[in-house]
């Protein structure tokens, strides 16, 4: 058995009323009106047969909610949203056996009742944020009731990166060039979002909390010596802020802080950045994930993703984990009644 934790998909009521109207949608609201398998479900049923024992956690793709409308009319959508993947995990357990939900982030307030509501009404075995909260830093104090629920109620917090092309590339500039802003910049924009957690305190005030990175945490196991020796000189390189001192203030290195993180193995199929990932987060703080369906074919990402896993020098025990346990565990499936 496959459970694949971080792909993406648009419950029909969504797709029709807010993707495919004809809006003029630019970047990855563009890119997912091309994509048939993002709202097709006999399309993407065709393409998870080809895997076998296979299913997947469902959740939404970009644009967020909060980009794609204000803060009066984002809960609604995500209402649509949560209620869409409800019904679909009611029809086709088999395929989804549950899903992620959907906040309106921009309205913090309504984010953290929908949040509860999809939790513990619907069923969702997690929420969804993205690496900001249209342009806001996720450690800003109105966003502290979210991380402090997920942190109760032992519910984990799947973490997606999210920048546009006008995030330019050089501050002399007006957008980003070749699509810097997504092949540099999400990566980028996880490992701050992250940085900022671990500096925020968020392990030290919730040391249960559990946040899935995107694609292997993105920059922070390659970067191990500046994450390491590097930040265990923090304040060294600032004049105007008492960094030294935050650093004193913390119970732990901030690299042991990364390592609470959770990393899905959603890389597009590189071999060399799932062995680093793997060494940095281990076996156990490692879940399975395609991203689908953004690959070039149908299929491809999940394809070359197994491919690489099941090429590494991993016991049977270690692979099984990765492509289904760590999912179970973590997701806490068995108690909510989840069966894969």
């Amino acid at each position: 058995m496959k459970i694949d934790i971080f792909n993406h998909l648009f419950p029909q009521r969504f797709w029709n009323d807010f993707i495919d109207v004809g809006t003029d949608l630019s970047g990855m609201g563009k890119r997912v009106q091309n994509i048939s398998t993002i709202a097709d479900l006999d399309n993407r049923f065709r393409t998870m047969d080809e895997f076998g024992d296979y299913c997947q956690i469902i959740s939404l793709p970009g644009p967020p909610v909060e980009i794609l409308a204000g803060p009066n009319k984002s809960p609604d959508m995500a209402k649509i949203a949560n209620d869409g993947f409800a019904e679909l995990v009611a029809k086709y357990p088999e395929r989804f056996p549950s899903f992620v939900a959907c906040l309106p982030m921009n309205n913090p307030d309504a984010a953290l009742k929908e949040m509860d509501r999809a939790i513990n009404q619907l069923g969702a075995v997690g929420v969804q944020m993205y690496s900001n909260a249209a342009n806001k830093p996720l450690d800003l104090p109105e966003f502290r009731p979210l991380f402090e629920f997920s942190a109760k109620a032992d519910t984990p917090i799947w973490l997606h990166p999210d920048r546009h092309a006008d995030f330019a590339d050089y501050k002399t500039e007006d957008a980003s060039q070749y699509e810097i802003f997504w092949t540099f910049g999400w990566p980028y924009e996880t490992s701050v979002a992250m940085a900022r957690m671990v500096f925020g305190g968020f392990f030290d005030r919730w040391p249960n909390l559990k946040v899935i990175t995107h694609h292997m945490g993105a920059m922070i196991p390659y970067f191990t010596g500046r994450v390491g020796y590097g930040w265990d000189q923090l304040g060294s390189r600032t004049s105007d802020k008492d960094y030294a001192g935050l650093l004193k203030s913390m119970k732990k290195r901030p690299i042991d802080y990364f390592h609470h993180f959770y990393a899905d193995t959603a890389l597009f199929g590189a071999k060399a950045g799932t062995i680093c990932g793997l060494e940095f987060f281990g076996v156990d703080h490692v879940l399975f994930a395609s991203d689908a369906p953004f690959e070039p074919t149908p299929g491809l990402y999940t394809r070359e993703t197994i491919a690489v896993l099941d090429s590494l020098d991993l016991t049977k025990d270690e692979k099984d984990r990765i492509y289904r346990r760590n999912a179970e565990k973590l997701l806490n499936l068995a108690a909510k009644g989840v069966k894969v």
